[in-house]
């Protein structure tokens, strides 16, 4: 997956949006304004950081050793940097779509509800 498609996969999810809010280099994806995507756009190969359940962040970790780690200058009981270059696509969009869901879940009710209707 290269960067058009990642931004592509990232902006076809429902109410996402992208910005830039550190500098130049780092974008972000965002639902209700927290962020489920990173990514370094001077990074290669292109590495992304989700957030993901703390087992399953673990168990990807083990199973590919060299392409999953922890989250880098993140909290690394929740978060995991992925290089993408190697990885199924499907497996790529499968994490994607999992730190979505693992930020959805964190946004307030209220929030959620207005989204929803």
């Amino acid at each position: 997956m290269n960067l058009e498609e990642l931004r592509e996969y990232c902006l076809s999810l429902p109410h996402v949006t992208e910005d830039m809010p550190f500098d130049e280099d780092i974008l972000v994806f965002r639902i209700c304004n927290r962020i489920f995507v990173l990514t370094s756009l001077d990074s290669v190969p292109l590495r992304v950081s989700l957030k993901c359940d703390p087992e399953r962040a673990i168990e990807l970790r083990e199973q590919y050793p060299d392409k999953i780690i922890a989250g880098y200058h993140l909290n690394k009981k929740h978060w995991n940097t992925v290089l993408l270059e190697g990885l199924p696509p499907t497996l790529i969009k499968e994490m994607i779509q999992h730190s979505y869901d693992q930020v959805l879940a964190k946004v307030p009710k209220k929030e959620r509800e207005v989204l929803i209707s």
